[in-house]
């Protein structure tokens, strides 16, 4: 099956500042000591995308003909700049005024020491990070340009697992710019937070949204053969445990193999990132493909119930930044609170769009009643969730802005087994527990549908925040 994410897809240029007072010895060395910390970047296999080194830039001209470029290159993904020597900031500023990627400032040096015993004025002029990075630094606030500013010798683990944060949420903007969502049916009927300006966000997050009837789905779904479906239910059985194996519950399993196959066909023809369904619009569907949806997520699509675009784009990019790395990201809802004094926490989880990258141990995939949609029994994953750190997101809009809630939870293993409840299920505490944690969510405004990562902090969606304009509501 194809994944909506592609690893090692962007580029990201790494600029050295530095002007010509020194001389062109001290230039020579500035552009083998920036070449030095770019090999060392991608050699230590800490950064998920490729650091392009470009030439020192010294003049005005030269700034703003490098911006330009980055601009222009559509494989670009974002800029590093690094200011070795002092680096006038007047020259940087026609060229910032024009960046359109997403930047982040590098405060390193080429040297961890200073060599005590050695150091004369010639180390000194080659070697001022720490001077020109503030001249650097005051006028990109004064120009109010939102980046990240990383600290620390470029060597260092933690230096670069900072670094490849930033370079996940770039690559994640970058997709955004090209992020197209497609919305089978309309949002569920009267449900507010849902909803949203889609004009606002194509102008916020680059992001396009376009609605299709399920007739148009239909159609892809209609094309798929008995043969084509053999094949995906021999992969299910591979995958996943599958208890009932009975007359009813094939038939349940191979039609949810077949809408699988249909959605994926007709995402894939149209370039699509991510998708939105509803329960109230399944008019020709038999069932309400909740399996096709697990499993969709779990190749990096977006994925919004009841026509929840919003969470389905925002779901996708948290997908970008997390690929590769441990823990999974899912669609989510607050269910319903566990109030026993000293052991406050939410059980979270959606009638049946749960993503099993955050599964613990093998799925179950098995067929019951759903009791809405008036349709058939439909096939969908059951299982329970890794305990351990997560973050918990939703982007609502609010007219003239949209906000991005945020709140740092742990998951914690259920009390007890849920034999009755035969879905993907989580539950977790938010942070710093569940009365502040609610309560500051729900006057944030933070929807009942999130985004739930494990695989994620807080530190990629501070970034998220920076990059798009969102304003961030942080709960912790």
């Amino acid at each position: 099956m194809a994944r909506r994410i592609d690893e090692k897809k962007y580029d990201i240029w790494f600029i050295t500042g530095s002007q010509h007072l020194y001389g062109e010895e001290t230039l020579k060395k500035v552009a083998a000591d920036s070449r030095a910390v770019v090999d060392a970047l991608n050699r230590d296999g800490n950064i998920s995308q490729r650091i392009v080194w470009r030439p020192t830039v010294t003049t005005q001209a030269e700034v703003t003909e490098t911006i330009v470029a980055a601009n222009s290159d559509p494989g670009c993904a974002g800029v590093i700049c690094w200011m070795h020597t002092f680096s006038p900031a007047k020259m940087w500023i026609n060229g910032l005024k024009l960046l359109q990627k997403p930047m982040l400032h590098l405060n390193t040096q080429a040297n961890c020491e200073i060599p005590w015993s050695e150091i004369d004025m010639d180390f000194m002029n080659l070697n001022q990070a720490a001077h020109g990075d503030r001249e650097f630094g005051f006028v990109c606030t004064r120009l109010a340009l939102s980046r990240r500013v990383v600290n620390g010798f470029y060597k260092y683990r933690e230096v670069q697992r900072k670094i490849d944060v930033w370079v996940r949420v770039a690559a994640a903007w970058r997709d955004s710019q090209t992020m197209k969502i497609a919305r089978f049916g309309d949002n569920m009927r009267e449900v507010a937070v849902t909803e949203g300006n889609k004009v606002s966000a194509q102008i916020t997050f680059g992001y396009t949204v376009d609605g299709y009837g399920v007739g148009d789905l239909l159609e892809y779904i209609g094309r798929i053969t008995d043969g084509e479906v053999d094949s995906l239910v021999k992969e299910y059985f591979e995958l996943y445990t599958v208890p009932d194996r009975s007359g009813a519950a094939m038939a349940s399993i191979r039609e949810a193999a077949r809408q699988e196959l249909g959605i994926r066909a007709f995402l894939e023809t149209g370039g699509y990132s991510g998708f939105t369904t509803t329960f109230e619009d399944l008019h020709g569907l038999r069932q309400l493909p909740g399996l096709a949806a697990q499993r969709l997520m779990a190749d990096g699509y977006g994925f919004g119930a009841e026509g929840d675009w919003k969470t389905a784009a925002l779901l996708h990019s948290m997908k970008v930044m997390a690929s590769g790395l441990p823990g999974g990201v899912s669609f989510m809802e607050d269910y319903t609170y566990h109030f026993e004094r000293g052991r406050e926490r939410v059980l979270g989880s959606h009638m049946l769009e749960v993503c099993p990258s955050i599964a613990a141990g093998k799925p179950s995939l098995e067929v019951h009643p759903l009791g809405i949609g008036g349709k058939a029994d439909p096939a969908r994953l059951v299982f329970n969730t890794r305990p351990g750190p997560a973050v918990n997101a939703s982007m609502i809009e609010l007219g003239d802005r949209f906000r991005l809630v945020v709140n740092e939870v742990e998951v914690v293993a259920p009390d007890a087994d849920l034999p009755k409840l035969p879905v993907a299920r989580t539950v977790w505490i938010p942070k710093p527990d569940l009365a502040e944690g609610a309560r500051l969510w729900i006057e944030a405004g933070g929807a009942h549908h999130s985004v739930h990562a494990p695989a994620l902090t807080f530190e990629f969606m501070r970034d998220y925040a920076r990059m798009s304009g969102a304003q961030l509501i942080e709960i912790c």
